[in-house]
């Protein structure tokens, strides 16, 4: 039987082992991450894009988030399950963000959190959450739910003072107390200098091949978004879009042309 990842198997996997994580949303798709033995599930907000078919992700609620977690958990039982706190479930008062990111984990099953940015605010929810035992990665860079005050979704830490701030706000998530962090979209050799400098591991997206880790989301990595032209960073390992149009228009052309179902398919 397998034993699923915990907090401290993915800390000991810095300088050891590459962080294999992948960005599910349901049952189904978790179940075969799990099946193929990834580190690490992340219950994304970009379920808002995915799912939903959002814009951005500043819409999830915590009702939202919630119900998919416990579709992920109940799917995967080898990686570590992390799920992102959304828009305005933390910024607007610690206490509250204390208590959502309990419920998150309690109702959930889940082993963890996962919070945008490093104010003030934020780096005090990550201390007393893991002072609380509920684990907490941090996540700078492209932080999506700040999309609006970046102008958008662009590559961040370019030019001297941006790269320093970004540095300095992942060591500040570390001291804060979280066990991992993710790097969005920042420059290779930003993100190497980061995973150097800190005991933490690094997730990268976008962020090149120093990380100690990599994510991406299932929808990307197979093919199904919908997107014509998907970021950058975005490596398609299959392309189920088309398998599955074409299965569809199969299946529309055997009904109609009265081949299905057949004999075969139906009872006595």
């Amino acid at each position: 039987m397998k034993e699923r990842r915990t907090v401290t198997d993915i800390l000991g996997m810095k300088n050891r082992k590459k962080i294999v994580s992948v960005t599910a949303y349901d049952y189904t798709m978790a179940k075969l991450v799990s099946d193929n033995l990834a580190d690490l599930i992340l219950v994304g907000d970009s379920l808002a894009n995915c799912v939903q078919g959002n814009e951005n992700t500043l819409s999830v609620t915590i009702e939202e988030m919630i119900y998919h977690a416990k579709m992920v958990v109940r799917g995967a039982d080898f990686p570590l399950i992390v799920v992102d706190m959304p828009f305005m479930s933390y910024q607007a008062d610690i206490k509250q963000g204390l208590i959502n990111a309990g419920r998150l984990i309690k109702e959930t099953g889940a082993n963890a959190v996962k919070l945008e940015g490093a104010f003030d605010d934020t780096l005090e929810i990550i201390k007393k959450a893991t002072n609380a035992g509920i684990p907490v990665m941090g996540h700078i860079g492209l932080t999506p739910q700040s999309s609006n005050v970046f102008g958008g979704y662009k590559i961040q830490g370019k030019g001297k003072d941006a790269e320093e701030k970004l540095f300095n706000d992942a060591l500040s998530i570390e001291r804060a107390g979280a066990f991992s962090i993710v790097l969005e979209c920042v420059p290779y050799m930003l993100a190497k200098k980061i995973s150097m400098n800190l005991k933490i591991p690094t997730i990268g997206i976008g962020a090149g091949p120093f990380c100690d880790g990599q994510i991406l989301v299932i929808n990307d990595l197979l093919g199904l978004s919908p997107f014509e032209k998907p970021p950058r960073f975005v490596k398609k390992y299959a392309d189920l879009r088309a398998e599955i149009s074409s299965a569809l228009s199969k299946y529309r052309l055997e009904v109609e042309e009265e081949n299905f179902p057949s004999l075969e398919q139906s009872y006595k």
